[in-house]
């Protein structure tokens, strides 16, 4: 039986309040099919120096979405496994 997981990448920029430099954020959210949701988030801001490419910005702020992401679904996965064992469950990336 196959399951389908779809992962959603939100992007928004903004002006950080205390300056003008953008600030890109992302939120990843993993749906499964079985009703089950986790959220990633991420930033990137564009150094004042560098040139404004928006989309590399947004490719970083995604990038680190997605790993906090994955990070929330290891976790997520020990504790289901130790739920199972009966023991702590430590699983690397």
């Amino acid at each position: 039986m196959a399951h389908t997981w779809t992962v959603k990448i939100e992007l928004f920029t903004a002006d950080e309040v205390r300056s003008d430099d953008p600030i890109t954020t992302a939120h990843a959210t993993l749906t499964t099919t079985q009703g089950g949701s986790l959220d990633g988030y991420g930033r990137a801001r564009l150094n004042p120096d560098d040139q404004d490419v928006p989309e590399i910005g947004e490719e970083l702020a995604a990038a680190r979405a997605l790993r906090d992401l994955a990070d929330r679904l290891l976790r997520t996965t020990s504790d289901d496994i130790a739920a199972v064992e009966h023991h702590k469950v430590h699983l690397h990336s």
